[in-house]
């Protein structure tokens, strides 16, 4: 990718499952406000080794330092995916999984009572190629109380026709690396989530020193409150700037 002029760092948006890269439009309008160079892109969702890899590679493309930001699934991945990247200054979390290593997201899912994406989820079988297994769907009549409820009834119809499927494999995953061991991180925790309890990601925040804020959203909180999503990210640009600036002065 080329060089920007910009002093601000990029902000890579990775989303989750049963979501695309349209659910962070709310989010890009408000960092593009602020001068931030953003991308999202295409997060494969079919196996989290291969998730990782292939985001990996979007980060190695990039000049500068990133900012690096995940929503739920998406939280697994760049955990992963950031080890060892030195342009990643900053990790945030959005109504996410903070794994650690030989952790799995479905494990993590069922830490906690109060999970009922589980309930709401249809396998489809795939075969692609040589490769086989089962595509997961969230019932679309159960999409809106379940994933985005405090989304409105017509875009959350839109998102439960557009969502992407993961494959039930990538769930079952188990995490190889940790990054936010190395690496700042900043935790978006969503107190009214049916698919990733809240007191799941206090867990995982806490066992990561994370900086946590709490808001009170469904797990869609990227779409329903994009301005917060984007303040913590703000927040975790500039803090975590200074903390390298810091470093570099000692």
């Amino acid at each position: 990718m080329s060089e920007t002029t910009t002093t601000q760092p990029t902000v890579v948006l990775v989303h989750g499952a049963f979501a695309d890269s349209s659910s962070w439009n709310g989010v890009i309008k408000e960092l593009h406000r602020d001068g931030f160079p953003v991308i999202a892109p295409a997060n494969p969702l079919r196996d989290l080794h291969e998730d990782a890899q292939y985001l990996r590679t979007v980060l190695d493309s990039i000049d500068g330092p990133v900012v690096l930001a995940g929503h739920s699934y998406g939280g697994s991945v760049l955990s992963e995916a950031a080890d060892g990247a030195s342009n990643v200054q900053a990790l945030v979390y959005i109504a996410s999984f903070i794994l650690d290593e030989g952790e799995s997201t479905g494990e993590l899912a069922a830490k906690y009572p109060g999970a009922e994406l589980g309930t709401a989820l249809h396998p489809v079988p795939f075969s692609v190629g040589n490769t086989s297994g089962s595509d997961l769907y969230i019932e679309q009549e159960k999409f809106h109380a379940i994933f985005a409820a405090d989304v409105s009834e017509p875009t959350a119809v839109l998102m439960a026709a557009t969502q992407r499927p993961i494959a039930a494999k990538a769930l079952e995953d188990r995490a190889a690396k940790a990054a936010w061991k190395s690496i700042p991180s900043w935790n978006l925790i969503t107190t009214q989530d049916l698919a990733i309890p809240a007191d799941s990601m206090r867990f995982m925040g806490q066992r990561a020193n994370a900086t946590s804020v709490e808001i009170d959203a469904s797990h869609a909180v990227s779409v329903s409150h994009p301005d917060a999503v984007a303040n913590l990210i703000r927040q975790a640009a500039r803090e975590s700037a200074r903390e390298t600036v810091g470093a570099a002065a000692e």
